[in-house]
């Protein structure tokens, strides 16, 4: 068991490691191609540190285990919006901006709704996201991808008066230096995914403790050490756009493209003990939605972060409480 356990950590570090690699190399070819700064903070960033996820659950799907392919997403998105955005809003209130009041939060409970329903649907009597469910995903996804170019396109004054600032901040680094960190972080995020995934489930069978309770709590939390990361470092810089962006588009691209890919790729069979915990994904992102007009107005407060982190910590005392005794 320690050796799987060490396993664990190692495959944790790869991932992370991995996810640095790919961000920071994806993130160079985007200014040296002149890519929108916006575009490179709501998609690459995104997409990068939702990576961990993607590789855990596509191979937990590919070896058959649909709880981990599952609850890693349902318990990353938990973490995300009430662990990392509340501790963000503690450290630093967050302003809320027009388009993720109207447009970005609203999707996210859409999402989170369809994916609910996906889960919880079908003609055969077992529950599953099928391949065609997967494909509908994917296909929202890339419309997601469409509506952050139009809004980078509506951006343009913002990225000039910005412009002076981020290309002092911004490394020149050869584009094959870029495309070698692209690959490192690939098979890191790969060999990272396979430890992880292999290991957890090893673990799982020795102390009989259910994939379930494994998936929402270790495999999620560490999955979610990217967004973590990127969150919390932005919130302190003042970047607070950066931070609720990253969680937000985080939040849609685990549900769109991580599941999304993994049922196009292998039809995942849902347990429906998982309900519950996908409600209390939904009233998270719920109380996201409604947050702006709470309290400050168009702002997630200390207070409403404090709540965000406080509920967080109860639901995992709760989720370990009844699994375990």
């Amino acid at each position: 068991m320690i050796l799987s356990i060490i396993l664990i950590l190692l495959g944790f570090l790869l991932l992370v490691k991995g996810a640095d690699f790919l961000v920071e190399g994806a993130s160079n070819i985007a200014h040296k191609f002149h890519i929108p700064e916006i575009v490179i903070g709501l998609t690459i960033v995104s997409i990068g540190t939702s990576l961990p996820e993607l590789v855990v659950s596509l191979t937990s799907a590919l070896e058959g285990h649909s709880d981990i392919a599952i609850g890693n997403v349902v318990g990353s998105n938990i973490s995300n919006l009430m662990l990392i955005l509340g501790m963000c809003a503690v450290i630093r209130p967050l302003e809320m901006k027009k388009e993720t009041k109207i447009f970005e939060a609203p999707m996210t409970v859409i999402a989170t709704v369809m994916f609910f329903l996906m889960c919880n649907t079908g003609r055969e009597s077992i529950s599953k996201v099928s391949r065609v469910e997967g494909f509908i995903l994917l296909a929202f996804c890339a419309l997601f991808i469409v509506y952050n170019l139009i809004m980078a396109k509506k951006g343009d004054q913002f990225d000039k008066e910005e412009g002076t600032k981020e290309q002092r901040d911004v490394k020149i680094v050869p584009t094959i230096q870029s495309l070698a960190a692209i690959v490192i972080g690939i098979v890191g995020l790969k060999i990272g995914g396979d430890l992880v995934v292999d290991n957890a489930v090893n673990i799982a069978g020795m102390l009989g403790i259910s994939e379930t309770l494994i998936s929402l709590t270790i495999v999620a939390v560490s999955t979610s050490l990217p967004e973590l990361v990127t969150s919390v470092t932005a919130t302190y810089k003042g970047d607070t756009d950066m931070a609720i962006g990253n969680v937000i588009g985080s939040q849609l691209f685990n549900i769109l493209l991580v599941i999304g890919a993994s049922a196009a790729i292998s039809p995942i069979v849902y347990d429906i003990s998982y309900n519950s915990d996908m409600l209390v994904l939904l009233v998270a992102s719920i109380l996201l939605l409604i947050c702006p007009y709470i309290g400050v107005k168009n702002h997630l407060g200390r207070v409403q972060g404090a709540v965000y982190v406080t509920a967080y910590i109860v639901y995992m005392f709760m989720l370990v409480w009844t699994n375990i005794m």
